[in-house]
């Protein structure tokens, strides 16, 4: 960054940035609670779980590459373009088979699901550009407590995503003449978003990079965008009809690793690459980006896999079940703004990141060992105590890695680490999925497995799995059988997020500590 910024700018700067990742982290959790109308309304039941393949593909995929954009360009360009391409996503989401089936686009549902990629498209540079650009505003000895509030943002949005898209999907019909509730889940994103554009193009300076501009790889973004999008859907297929030794799955596992593999080979040889490769020669940045990676990875299995728990095992509504992640959320709120905080004053972030990864082991470890009678209230209390332990993770691994970066290279390594902690979430969901498929087909009659129905099924990951919460009986809740089956599959899915933890922790410890810079 080449600007002098004055305090005013830095506090409006960062106020625009906080907006416009609460969009994006608001629309990963208000588009779930309203799926289950929205299959209803455009006919798309055989297709729901490509509505968040769609996203998830284009936002992990292109991460990397707006991280090395911020490199190249001034931020505030980047950032504008970001936040455009996602309100033009949302507002085609929210039209969205309303003029019928359109020629090239299809029904209704395919329409969504091509809108839902566009969406992701800008939803990657939210998340990418917000820890880019605090690192412009902020110098490493500091930048822990304003990075504390990305945390705090993702806790607010979890909260609140599910509960106001549940009202727009049940009350909003008619707000709007002739818009469906569930529409408004996407047109919410409007006012938000313009509101964040607007302080972006008028408070925020450009933040021009420190070095002239070289040309572009495009053809290195290809193919890491090529091979990341084929990896993702791979993953995300629907392992009932496509298992893992299907033709179509290993195919494309095959082109998603040779399309990797020329990535990392051009850009070893190219003068300008996607991502320097150099980086991790650093044992910080390797370390630290393996921690992202397996916590992602346990995170990520946490949010998809206990509201399968409360609805199969405890008998729990959907929406009690929803709202047993509030603690988790809240827990990742809490430390990850504490943390920062007191990083940014003390310093050593290395004590906080083990402390966080051995809490997050013993909350993961209580649930492991979870019986189908353990009650709502104690299980609440472990999410809340596994929250506790992932906060800390998120501000300080970024930290640490920004600290000890070339400022030429912050784009790239800061997207590096948001990069392998989302790539942890997909990876880790796919094979616990197919770990808690297994131990269901074992222990349950196929008559009895639970087909894909409600909310929770229509998480991306336990779709890929073709598993949802049972219909509950006539008696009102699940049989003993589905209860004791689902309760020791979900165990076992977590003696696998033990295992994520664990390592996470050994790579706390070979992360070392490197004294926060004073200067930007």
């Amino acid at each position: 960054m080449s600007e002098t910024l004055t305090p005013r700018q830095r506090r409006l700067t960062f106020a625009g940035i906080l907006l416009a990742l609460f969009l994006g982290a608001l629309d990963q959790t208000i588009v779930s609670t309203a799926l289950p109308r929205i299959v209803a309304d455009l006919h798309g039941l055989a297709r729901f779980s490509w509505v968040a393949t769609a996203y998830l593909v284009a936002s992990t995929a292109l991460v990397p590459i707006y991280g090395k954009l911020a490199d190249m360009y001034a931020r505030r360009t980047i950032e504008v373009v970001a936040i455009s391409v996602f309100l033009v996503g949302s507002m085609l989401c929210g039209l969205a088979g309303q003029f019928g089936p359109l020629p090239l686009l299809g029904d209704g549902m395919s329409q969504l699901i091509i809108f839902r990629a566009v969406q992701g498209l800008g939803g990657a540079g939210l998340f990418a550009l917000a820890f880019i650009v605090i690192a412009d505003l902020f110098a490493p000895a500091e930048r822990g407590k304003y990075q504390g509030f990305v945390g705090a943002v993702f806790g607010l949005s979890s909260v609140l995503g599910p509960v106001l898209g549940g009202f727009l999907t049940d009350h909003g019909t008619g707000l709007l003449p002739g818009v469906a509730g569930w529409r408004l889940v996407f047109y919410v994103n409007l006012p938000v978003g313009l509101l964040a554009l607007w302080f972006v193009l008028s408070q925020m300076p450009p933040l021009r990079p420190r070095t002239a501009p070289q040309a572009f790889d495009f053809l290195s973004a290809a193919l890491l965008a090529g091979g990341l999008g084929t990896l993702v859907v791979a993953l995300q297929l629907d392992k009932a009809h496509h298992g893992w030794t299907a033709p179509l799955t290993l195919a494309l596992l095959a082109g998603a690793g040779l399309a990797l593999a020329a990535f990392v080979g051009r850009s070893r040889r190219h003068a300008n690459p996607i991502l320097n490769f150099g980086l991790f020669d650093s044992q910080l940045f390797r370390a630290a980006t393996g921690m992202a990676l397996l916590v992602g990875g346990a995170f990520l299995s946490l949010v998809i896999f206990e509201p399968l728990f409360m609805v199969n095992v405890l008998g729990t509504s959907a929406t009690r079940a929803g709202i047993s992640l509030v603690p988790l959320s809240l827990g990742v709120a809490l430390s990850s703004l504490v943390g920062g905080r007191l990083v940014s004053r003390y310093g050593h972030y290395t004590y906080w990141l083990r402390g966080g990864a051995g809490l997050l082991l013993l909350g993961v470890g209580l649930l492991a060992t979870m019986p189908a009678t353990v009650s709502y209230a104690r299980v609440l209390g472990y999410l809340a105590l596994c929250g506790l332990g992932v906060g800390p993770a998120f501000p300080l691994l970024t930290l640490a890695v920004q600290n000890a970066s070339e400022p030429r290279l912050i784009g790239q390594s800061t997207a590096a680490v948001q990069f392998f902690r989302q790539i942890g979430g997909t990876l880790a969901a796919s094979v616990l999925g197919a770990v808690l498929a297994l131990a269901l087909a074992t222990t349950l009659p196929a008559s009895q497995l639970p087909a894909p129905a409600g909310p929770a099924a229509l998480r991306p990951a336990v779709a890929a799995q073709g598993l949802g919460p049972a219909a509950p009986p006539a008696s009102g809740g699940p049989s003993p059988a589905v209860r004791e089956a689902f309760a020791g599959a979900v165990r076992q899915v977590y003696r696998g997020t033990l295992l994520l933890v664990a390592g996470a922790l050994v790579c706390a410890f070979f992360i070392p500590e490197v004294p926060l810079r004073t200067a930007v």
